[in-house]
């Protein structure tokens, strides 16, 4: 499939792989999830009337309906209404057709909406999840709150939050790749616009951040599905997972407030009528802000048992890291006070946010120091300065919205209306979150508060509804507009400096008629089928390609797999919230006695885990034998990449991702047995030899991937075939030594529940080996693909690639062996 059906038809938007399509999928989706998350918000803020709640609400109800709020505000609204801005314009800005991936990119967007569609289901499975969006321990899992337990609908919350995480993965990798390597002919990564600047830095935190939360909510799903015991101890449990949060919730601050912030930058500049004051050490306070937000996060931490030298050393931090915001900061009002302002809706809306920035700011202040953040702690200081932080980055993507809503839609909006919406807006958020400075007494996420504190709250819970009712006309504006709105110019701003206002609104499916080139120090777009002679085009300092650009390659469009993979994966995910009831059931016959659950046991759900399953193997089996051209750009700046393919690149970017996920598992091994007593841990294998046998297996099973790839570049048939099929029989016989000395310790009574020793032994390992699994059937596939069409022999780079995950799967395993079998 590659042919595009209209923007009017159902289809378009279940096929498309276009990059513009996907960030309109991503902005409606969020919107969505923004419309949800705030009328949840709406109905705790009806119950906070008056002390003790007003009856709208149960105390079990409360507490889903503030968690959901925050889950879904943070998760599903802000980093995907992002996502959809840099989905549309990145590309255009850079000067590339699409994203490097066009079929990944389409399903990080089904994984995301299906991730959301798995939340709200989980409504009607007995309750969502009801422990605070910071889901800590042990309020995450049964042990210790009965009126808690591990329902069908919070392991659905925990499980979508997971899908959710796989998205921004992929999503990730596909913007690094691109950014890096598609950027047009003289566009250096110095004179990128402000906002792919942001965005470049976003995915790079997005990278490590969310890897490390995907591997909390790996150990989190585990713990509730399977009953280890990662979260339900008394040694160390609960400081286990504010490690592993708070190393990617603080960074994820910046994950949110960065994209929020290339808006600004790009307002700003478009229209004060002129260039950001100080550009250049923007973009390295950016840099520094992106680094220092990965050396913070135990100030979230002060209440908790750490000494107290670790704490000033992260007050120190703290403070650190807000230097470079003000010299952003600065860098803005100065650029106002150099320009002639303008005030259009967009720029009221950056403005609005920079205020609230430097509120937010100015308040967080207390909370870096130690002292002042032990009596702050766990109050309503903290809900307002979060608030404040935090929808002031809203603030700036509403200002987004206003400011490309021209280049989308082809329309023009009412200005009268936009500026009576930022008006609403301002004062609806400060009338809800200024009067929580004042009531900061009151402790967070409960309803129950002081007498005196009871007229704040009812001015919070009026600026709500003020609040709420400016999104509705934020929406008939946008409404009115599509409806009926003038036809907007291809740059309706005057002083707007990017590629997008350069090309007509809105924009073609292939987003440009030439080539564009900033060789010259401006944009130009180059006719290269008249300068093609040999094959090849190099001009200016973009990296050429050898291939004929006189007939340039068709680039597909449209995939319905991504769509099927993304639906297999919700299904299995579904069937998968129903399984805790079964594991208690083995787990009982087997002694266990203390555990309940407050589900069920329901056969529809073991049945959706099987037709999850099958599902995904038909979709994936039909995505890796699709045939979708996605081509490099012949000439395009690569710099630092020039000499990595796309593909290898985005591996190599996979493979980072996937070294936080194994070194949080890794590190959650060493800080419970630290906090144990290292040599109060119990070695769980019954012997060494297993894990030496299964070292020298993997090892060579490496040395057979290498000799795969030089068969391959050698276009040996029988070489390639036999090389392959043997990694294929390493990899299973290091499963079945794996399955051996699993079944020893089940026969010795020895199961992952009996102990966090034996829990972290056997999910570690065990992650290990679904990796080799995964790896396996690759290596099938490509075997299949070897016999049925001569694969890999005229172009090796897929067995390279395989190479790669196959030698990372090794190495994390030569860390385990010592870690597990020898110490």
């Amino acid at each position: 499939m590659s042919d595009l059906p209209p923007m009017t038809s159902v289809k378009r938007w279940l096929v498309t792989t276009n990059h513009k399509d996907v960030g309109i999928l991503y902005l409606a989706t969020a919107l969505f999830f923004l419309l949800f998350g705030g009328v949840l918000a709406l109905i705790f803020r009806a119950h906070l009337w008056e002390t003790g709640g007003t009856g709208l609400l149960t105390g079990n109800q409360f507490n889903q309906a503030v968690s959901a709020h925050g889950l879904l505000m943070v998760f599903w609204f802000l980093s995907p209404i992002a996502s959809g801005f840099a989905n549309y314009f990145v590309p255009l800005q850079i000067g590339a057709k699409d994203l490097a991936f066009p079929r990944l990119n389409a399903l990080s967007y089904w994984f995301y909406l299906f991730s959301g569609i798995l939340i709200a289901i989980s409504f009607f499975q007995q309750g969502t999840f009801a422990g605070g969006w910071t889901m800590y321990a042990p309020l995450n899992v049964p042990t210790y709150t009965p009126a808690m337990e591990a329902t069908t609908g919070s392991n659905a919350t925990v499980l979508a939050l997971l899908l959710f995480v796989f998205s921004i993965t992929l999503g990730t990798v596909n913007f690094l790749t691109t950014i890096h390597r598609s950027r047009a002919e003289g566009l250096g990564l110095w004179n990128m616009p402000m906002f792919t600047w942001s965005w470049l830095l976003t995915v790079w935190m997005m990278l490590f951040a969310f890897a490390a939360l995907l591997a909390a909510l790996l150990l989190l799903s585990i713990d509730r599905l399977f009953l280890t015991q990662y979260f339900a101890t008394d040694q160390g449990s609960g400081l286990l997972w504010a490690h592993l949060f708070w190393f990617f919730g603080h960074p994820e601050v910046y994950i949110v407030f960065f994209p929020a912030l290339g808006i600004m930058f790009e307002t700003f500049q478009t229209f004060c009528g002129r260039r950001l004051v100080g550009r250049k050490w923007v973009i390295i306070a950016m840099v520094l802000v992106a680094v220092q937000s990965f050396l913070v996060w135990m100030h979230h931490m002060f209440l908790t048992t750490i000494n107290l030298e670790i704490k000033t050393l992260f007050m120190a931090t703290t403070i650190g890291i807000s230097l470079p915001f003000d010299l952003m900061v600065f860098a803005l009002i100065y650029t106002m006070v150099k320009g002639r302002v303008r005030f259009t809706t967009p720029f009221l809306f950056s403005l609005g946010a920079l205020v609230l920035f430097i509120l937010g700011g100015i308040t967080g202040v207390f909370l870096g120091a130690v002292v002042l953040d032990y009596e702050f702690r766990g109050t309503y200081w903290v809900v307002a300065h979060f608030h404040y932080v935090m929808v002031s980055g809203v603030t700036a993507l509403i200002a987004g919205l206003y400011y490309w809503w021209p280049k989308i839609s082809g329309k023009m909006y009412s200005e009268t209306l936009g500026k009576l919406n930022f008006a609403v807006y301002f004062i609806g958020f400060n009338l809800l979150y200024f009067p929580m400075f004042l009531a900061w007494e009151t402790p967070r996420r409960v309803f129950n508060y002081g007498e005196g504190m009871q007229i704040y709250h009812q001015m919070a819970t009026v600026g709500a509804f003020v609040l709420g009712a400016s999104f509705l006309i934020m929406f008939y504006t946008f409404a009115k507009s599509w409806i009926s709105g003038p036809d907007a110019p291809d740059n309706p701003w005057e002083f707007s400096r990017t590629a997008e206002w350069a090309i007509p609104s809105p924009p073609p499916l292939e987003n440009w008629d030439g080539r564009p080139s900033y060789a010259s120090g401006r944009l130009e777009f180059v006719d290269d089928s008249k300068a093609a002679t040999d094959g090849g085009v190099a001009t200016g300092h973009g990296e050429a390609t050898a291939v004929d650009t006189s007939e340039e390659e068709h680039a597909d469009h449209a995939s319905i797999w991504p769509l099927g993979v993304g639906f297999g994966t919700f299904v299995f995910f579904l069937g998968l919230t129903g399984l805790t009831p079964y594991v208690v059931e083995f787990a009982q016959a087997r002694g266990l006695e203390g555990v309940g659950t407050g589900a069920e046991q329901t056969i529809l759900y073991p049945i959706l885990i099987v037709a999850g399953l099958a599902i995904l193997a038909v979709t994936l089996y039909k995505f890796g034998m699709e045939e979708f051209n996605a081509p490099e750009m012949a000439i395009a700046e690569r710099w630092p990449f020039e000499g990595v393919g796309n593909t290898k690149l985005g591996v190599w970017f996979f493979l980072a991702s996937d070294v936080v996920v194994f070194g949080a598992a890794i590190g959650a091994f060493i800080f419970m047995r630290l906090h144990m007593g290292w040599n109060n841990w119990t070695t769980v294998p019954f012997a060494s030899w297993p894990g030496l046998l299964n070292t020298y297996i993997l090892l060579t099973s490496s040395f057979t991937v290498i000799l795969a790839l030089v068969f391959a570049e050698r276009k040996n048939k029988k070489g390639l075939l036999g090389a392959m099929g043997a990694t294929l029989l390493l990899g299973l016989a290091f499963m079945s030594v794996k399955a051996y000395e699993y079944s020893v310790k089940f026969a010795d009574g020895d199961y992952w529940w009996y102990g966090i020793e034996y829990s972290i032994y056997f999910v570690t390992t065990g992650l290990h080996a679904l990796h080799v699994v995964l790896g396996l059937l690759i290596a099938v596939f490509m075997i299949y693909r070897i016999l049925s069409v001569d694969a890999y022999l005229e172009d090796h780079r897929p067995v390279e690639f395989f190479g790669l995950y196959w030698h990372f799967v090794d190495i994390v395993w030569v860390f385990l062996f010592p870690l597990f079998y020898l110490m």
